[in-house]
């Protein structure tokens, strides 16, 4: 025997993808308001569309965020829409399908004090939704009705069926059973009565029912509450002293699985007066308070569920099909869901401010498996719903996942004030819109023939018709049929015994009797074979009857098909033409919004065109501000430059004057000094002229030059000295001129012929010469530019690189005629312009020799 493993909980068969939805039909009531002078923000502006205008407040304070918004919806009700139309468009078709063993669900939403409890239950003279439905079930299945007690819950979500004497004993059992004694209460209202809700002209009926079946209604009413569920129909004995409070139910799911309330009361009940009392007990015990926006809120979610059991009648048509798995539940859940509300706006606290978070949780929950549904339909994703995050969602989880029909009324103030809330509630019914849920089909019951209830019927009241046409009592025991029937027999003889030797009285008798006996076995022969024929005659008419009925059947069913058919492509009809309007509304929305768009884009782009027109022009002008502040400066620098080199040059002369005027002073006191010599000295010479100062330091510097030492090594210098011209050689040259060097226009310039200009040495370069020049400049400690040119050899390296040695550095410097010199001039009193060569021993130089070129002009 094979163990069995740990137990799972089986998957769910998945359902065939070829199943027919439909989406969830979302209807939309405008509730009047309040006061003349208040101001309105939603608009009708067709049967099936609404408009949101913002509040001037929001505009302002928003700087326009909030723009005129429509939302499409099924049908739309407006403030002068009664209860009755209501219920013809909403509720009806639901209770139909409840009579056809088809599942419906009906809940309202909106904000709070929008109208959702007035559009449900409604007000004596206008009943809503509730009333009305059960007035059409009733006024439906009321002949067809089962005795109390033949059908059964099982407390399992089923129902079971019960013999006839099983429900007679229940039924004694309890009229016998006193009355509960009702809660004491102080204030007590008067509960309204079923007859002042409708007025009987406005009550209907299905025309569509199953005369074949028996039908039976049960109710129950819950509360959800802070996210606990509780039933408002359990009669809890009342303790004065320690009462105690409502025990919290729990959720359970079926073998069908469906969820259900467990240890829910489910009371049976046989007219619409009873139902709505049943109701109204269990609504005095619904949560409701007093808030700022609404003076009767619903401080919890309520469902009142209607469950319709219909069992088939057996072949004669006299009792109910004894066959549990015969019996079809239906039900019809009618929900008042509590309304969303801001606690900045309800000011609530304590329980009612947790109260009010319960509720905004749920609903929260609600739009998000809404949400998940929508993008697992539309996208093909497979995300897990949410439902069990709320006992609103887990409750009605088998209508969204399984079959059945959802519609939803979303109840709107138009005030001001609830704006923002409306504006929400809106989004969410157009996206509930996008959420489909399995179409139900239809529940072959059994496979009886149909009219059995009308034939027996007919039957009965066929036999009822003889028997009065034979002038005898429905019931077989008329008296003037037994006489006609006795007098058809022969006539009894006198039976009196006057002598107790009488031997003919008897025997006559007995003659008598036995023909009577023989004529009454005739009788009965000829009726038997008179019923059997009528029988077999009945019988040739019920074969022929359901032969006809059976076609007949056949082409309902046909003709049942076919309206269906046309019933779904009219459907499909309809959701297209509401598609196509309400992408040609979209499309006229974004041709709107894209021509404002475009012409927003002109004028920025003109404003943009503006602003470039503009910055060109100050960017012009600030060039020209440019150029005339550079025009400005350098006229001011020359000017400034002129200014001080005049000044300079007055100095120098000034300083020359007087250094011109010193040196004549003391050749004068040479010259005294030389004639008043000693009488010993020799003949006079003639004065001689003296040198220049400078000249005599030159000669010293040299002479004291020349007196230094020589060095010890014997190793010659890097290279011997050489006149200017040998710097033009034959040998190839890499003449490295800066980019930063200025051209002085002066009449001796280096010439290398052979000659690479770079401003950047390379190793490129340096491979093809053997020499190397480096022009830099600097400027002097009188102000003007000295030229350096340093030379060198060019070798190669090692590393096969290139490296130059530097051997000598040529010094080429301008001079003013006009500046102030104090070296001496020689001849005549022009001012020559100098140009010095001065060569320096450099690297390996041993010694140094100088010498000094002068050319007069």
């Amino acid at each position: 025997m094979q163990r069995a493993g740990k137990g799972k909980t089986p998957r769910r068969p998945k359902k065939p993808s070829n199943i027919e939805k439909d989406p969830v039909g979302v209807y939309c009531r405008i509730r009047p308001l309040s006061g003349e002078d208040e101001e309105c923000c939603v608009e009708m502006i067709s049967s099936s569309t609404i408009q949101l205008h913002a509040p001037d407040g929001l505009k302002a304070n928003r700087n326009g965020e909030y723009k005129e918004m429509q939302y499409s919806f099924k049908k739309v009700f407006g403030i002068k829409t009664t209860q009755t139309e209501l219920f013809e468009d909403v509720a009806k078709p639901l209770i139909e399908d409840l009579i056809h063993c088809k599942n419906g669900l009906l809940f309202t939403y909106g904000v709070t004090g929008s109208g959702k409890t007035y559009t449900m239950t409604g007000s004596p003279g206008e009943g809503g939704l509730l009333p009305r439905s059960l007035d059409m079930l009733f006024n439906s299945i009321g002949p067809f009705q089962a005795k109390r007690y033949v059908f059964k819950p099982d407390d399992k979500n089923g129902i079971e069926i019960q013999n006839q004497v099983d429900a007679l004993l229940e039924r004694q059992k309890r009229d016998s059973q006193a009355s509960v004694p009702k809660t004491p209460s102080s204030r007590q209202k008067a509960d309204p009565e079923f007859a002042d809700m409708i007025n009987p002209d406005e009550a209907c009926k299905s025309e569509s029912v199953d005369e074949d079946c028996c039908y039976s209604v049960f109710v129950s009413y819950i509360e959800i509450y802070n996210n606990y569920v509780y039933d408002l129909l359990e009669d809890a004995p009342f303790d004065p002293i320690r009462p105690k409070p409502p025990q919290s139910k729990i959720l359970r799911e079926d073998q069908n699985h469906n969820m259900y309330v467990a240890g829910c009361t489910e009371l049976e009940v046989k007219s619409k007066e009873e139902a709505f009392e049943v109701f109204w007990k269990g609504q005095k015990k619904r949560r409701i308070a007093n808030t700022q926006l609404n003076r009767e809120s619903s401080r919890s979610h309520s469902v009142f569920t209607v469950k319709l059991a219909q069992a088939p009648l057996d072949a004669d048509g006299d009792y109910i099909l004894q066959d549990k798995s015969q019996v079809n539940v239906s039900q019809l859940c009618l929900v008042d869901l509590a309304g969303s509300e801001r606690t900045n706006r309800t000011r609530a606290e304590g329980s009612r401010l947790r109260e009010a978070g319960n509720i905004n949780q749920s609903l929260m929950t609600l739009r998000t498996c809404m949400e998940v549904l929508r993008e697992n339909q539309m996208f093909g994703t497979n995300r897990m719903v949410p439902y069990r995050d709320s006992k609103v969602t887990h409750l009605f989880k088998n209508y969204f996942d399984g079959e059945g029909k959802v519609r939803m009324i979303v109840c709107v103030n138009p005030k001001a004030e609830d704006y923002e809330e409306t504006l929400l509630v809106m989004r969410f019914a157009e996206m509930t819109q996008e959420v489909e849920v399995a179409r139900p089909v239809d529940r072959p019951i059994y496979g009886l023939v149909p009219g059995r209830r009308q034939r027996n019927q007919a039957f009965k009241d066929e036999l009822s018709r003889r028997l009065e046409e034979r002038g005898g009592p429905v019931n077989g025991e008329d008296p003037v049929l037994l006489n006609q029937l006795i007098e058809s027999l022969p006539p009894l003889p006198p039976c009196e015994l006057s002598d107790p030797s009488d031997d003919q009285t008897l025997p006559r008798m007995i003659e008598v009797l036995e023909r009577r006996h023989h004529i009454r076995q005739m009788i009965t022969e000829q009726f038997n074979q008179t019923a059997n024929a009528m029988k077999s005659m009945l019988q040739q008419f019920d074969s022929q009857i359901h032969s006809k009925e059976t076609v007949l059947f056949d082409q309902r069913s046909k003709l049942g098909e076919k309206d269906k058919v046309i019933i779904n492509q009219k459907t499909e009809i309809e959701r297209l033409e509401k598609k196509s309007k309400t992408l040609e509304y979209k499309i006229d929305i974004l041709q709107k919004t894209t021509e404002m768009y475009e012409q927003d884009k002109r004028s920025l782009q003109q404003e943009l065109e503006s602003r470039e027109q503009r910055l060109q022009k100050e960017l012009a002008e600030r060039r020209r501000m440019e150029q005339r502040m550079q025009g400005m400066v350098t006229d001011t620098k020359m000017k400034w430059e002129k200014e001080c080199e005049r000044r300079v040059n007055a100095k120098q002369l000034e300083m020359q004057n007087k250094l011109w005027v010193k040196d004549e002073k003391l050749k004068q006191l040479k010259a005294i000094v030389t004639e008043n010599g000693g009488p010993g000295s020799g003949p006079t010479e003639p004065p001689v002229k003296p040198d220049r100062p400078s000249r005599e330091r030159d000669r010293h510097v040299a002479q004291k030059r020349s007196a230094s030492p020589t060095p010890l090594s014997t190793v010659p210098p890097v290279r011997p000295m050489h006149r200017r011209s040998r710097s033009a050689g034959g040998e190839k040259w890499v003449d490295h001129k800066p980019p930063t060097n200025l051209d002085l226009d002066t009449v001796l310039q280096p010439i290398l012929p052979n000659a690479i200009k770079v401003s950047t040495p390379n190793e490129k370069a340096l491979s093809k010469c053997h020499k190397y020049v480096l022009r830099h400049q600097e400027l002097a400690s009188d102000g003007e530019i000295e030229t350096k040119l340093i030379k060198g050899n060019v070798f190669k390296t090692r590393g096969g690189g290139q490296a130059v040695q530097f051997t000598d550095i040529e010094t080429l410097k301008q001079e003013c005629p006009t500046a102030p010199s104090r070296k001496r001039r020689s001849g005549s009193g022009e001012g020559p312009t100098d140009f010095n060569e001065n060569r320096a021993p450099v690297a390996n130089a041993s010694s140094a020799q100088g010498y000094q070129k002068r050319r007069r002009p």
